[in-house]
C-alpha cells in the first residue's frame, strides 16, 4: 500500500537523520580530544521507494593541527602512521593521540588508558617501549687525573685540595695532593704525596726539563684507591713530554697548579628525555652523557576506513585489515614531533552547519509522517471507518 510505505519512508528518514546527528554530536564532544578524527554517516537508497539506509561511517583522515605541550614524552605524527598500544592481554589498539608518560617501572604508557606503548625491535616487530635498563648509568671508577697549571721553581711546596675521584662501586674519595720541591736533591724535580684524610694512599715524582715541560718517565705515576673491598688504580698525568698543555715549571711565573679527574662518576640519573623525528628516544643524564633509547613503532593501514573506532579515540583492527609496522621517516608513516600533540581534526563550523541540515531533514521526515497520518485518517473517515450506527 503506497500510503503506508510513505509512513515507513518518513520513519526511515527520522532514523537516518538521528544517526547523522549522533555522529555530529560525537564529533563536537571530541573536538578537544588529541588525535581524534571526525566521522560522518553516509546513506544510500534502500530501494525503489522504500526509504534510506546507512551506507557506511566514513572517517575524516585529514591531519589535525599540532600543538606544543611542553611535555617531553608527548608525541605527534605528521603523516599517515598510527601509534600502537597493547593492553595486559596483548590486544592491539591504534591511535593518533600521543599523550604518553613513563610509569614507575620505566614503561612508556598511554596516559589516558594506561596501555603500553609499542616500540620497534631490531627485527621490525613489536616490543614494549621500556627504559628500565636506561634510567640510570652504573658507577664508573676514576682511572685518570690530569695536572694543569704551573709550578714555580722558587716555591717549596704546593697543594691541591678537594680532588674528587670515584671507586668502582661509585664511592666518592676526596684527596689532597701535596707537591714538594726536590731541587736540593734533583733539579726541576717534585715529590708528590696523595692523601685521603690523614692516610697517604700513594706517592710519585714529577720532573721537568729546562724548558719547563714534563720529561719522559717522570710525567706520570699511579696511585691505588681502595673502597668497598676493591682497589682501583688511578694514573696521575702531568702531560705529554715536551708539551705545555699539562703541568709546567716556568721560571718567572707564579704557581697555579691544579688537578682534575678525567673520568669516573657515581650512579647517574636521567635529567631529560625527548623524541627525535624518527621516534627514537634521546636520553640526557645528569652528567650530560647522552644515550639513545627505544624507537616508537608506527602502524600503516592499507584502508583506514576499515578500522573500528572505540573509546578514547582508539581504533581496533579486524582480521581482514592489512597492517604493516615500521618506523617514522620511512614510507608514508611520517615523522615524529616530540613534545607535541595532534589536535582533533573536527571543524566546528562545518559540524554546526551539518547540524542545521540534519535538523531540517528531521523536520521534513517528521512532516511526512504527520501528513501521511492525516491522509490515512481522512481516508479512514471517508470510508466510514469511524462511523457510528
Amino acid at each position: 500500500m503506497p500510503m503506508m510505505q510513505a509512513l515507513f519512508n518518513g520513519l526511515s528518514g527520522l532514523l537516518g537523520f538521528s544517526r547523522d546527528l549522533e555522529k555530529i554530536g560525537n564529533n563536537i564532544s571530541n573536538m578537544n580530544t588529541p588525535g581524534f578524527r571526525g566521522q560522518a554517516a553516509f546513506f544510500e537508497n534502500a530501494g525503489d521507494g522504500i526509504g534510506t539506509k546507512l551506507s557506511q561511517d566514513v572517517t575524516d583522515l585529514g591531519q589535525g593541527d599540532t600543538q606544543q605541550t611542553g611535555t617531553s614524552t608527548d608525541a605527534a605524527i605528521q603523516g599517515k602512521g598510527l601509534f600502537v598500544l597493547r593492553d595486559d592481554n596483548g590486544n592491539l589498539f591504534y591511535t593518533r593521540g600521543g599523550h604518553f608518560r613513563f610509569d614507575d617501572s620505566g614503561q612508556l604508557i598511554d596516559d589516558v588508558t594506561g596501555y603500553r606503548v609499542a616500540a620497534l625491535n631490531d627485527a621490525g616487530g613489536l616490543a614494549d617501549f621500556s627504559i628500565a635498563d636506561l634510567q640510570t648509568l652504573p658507577p664508573q671508577a676514576t682511572t685518570s687525573v690530569n695536572f694543569s697549571g704551573n709550578l714555580s721553581p722558587n716555591d717549596t711546596t704546593q697543594q691541591v685540595t678537594g680532588l674528587q675521584v670515584y671507586d668502582a662501586s661509585g664511592g666518592l674519595h676526596t684527596l689532597t695532593v701535596t707537591l714538594t720541591n726536590n731541587k736540593a736533591v734533583t733539579a726541576n724535580d717534585w715529590l708528590v704525596s696523595v692523601k685521603e684524610g690523614s692516610n697517604v694512599v700513594g706517592s710519585g715524582e714529577l720532573r721537568f726539563d729546562t724548558s719547563g715541560t714534563p720529561t719522559p718517565g717522570f710525567n706520570s705515576f699511579n696511585v691505588t684507591i681502595s673502597g668497598n673491598g676493591a682497589s682501583q688504580q688511578v694514573t696521575f698525568n702531568a702531560g705529554t713530554p715536551g708539551g705545555f698543555s699539562g703541568a709546567t715549571q716556568i721560571t718567572g711565573a707564579s704557581s697555579n697548579i691544579g688537578a682534575h679527574a678525567v673520568d669516573g662518576h657515581a650512579v647517574v640519573g636521567m635529567s631529560q628525555v625527548s623524541f627525535d623525528s624518527a621516534g627514537l628516544l634521546q636520553i640526557t643524564y645528569s652528567d650530560n652523557e647522552k644515550k639513545t633509547g627505544p624507537q616508537l613503532a608506527l602502524a600503516e593501514v592499507a584502508d583506514e576506513q576499515l578500522l573500528q573506532l572505540g573509546p578514547g579515540a582508539l581504533y581496533t583492527a579486524g582480521p581482514d585489515v592489512k597492517l604493516n609496522y615500521g618506523k617514522a621517516t620511512s614510507g608514508h608513516l611520517g615523522k615524529i614531533l616530540g613534545g607535541s600533540l595532534e589536535q582533533s581534526n573536527v571543524d566546528l563550523t562545518r559540524e554546526l552547519t551539518e547540524m542545521i541540515i540534519v535538523q531540517r531533514g528531521y523536520q521534513a521526515s517528521s512532516r511526512v509522517l504527520t501528513v501521511t497520518d492525516s491522509m490515512l485518517q481522512q481516508l479512514y473517515s471517508s470510508t466510514g471507518g469511524g462511523g457510528g450506527g
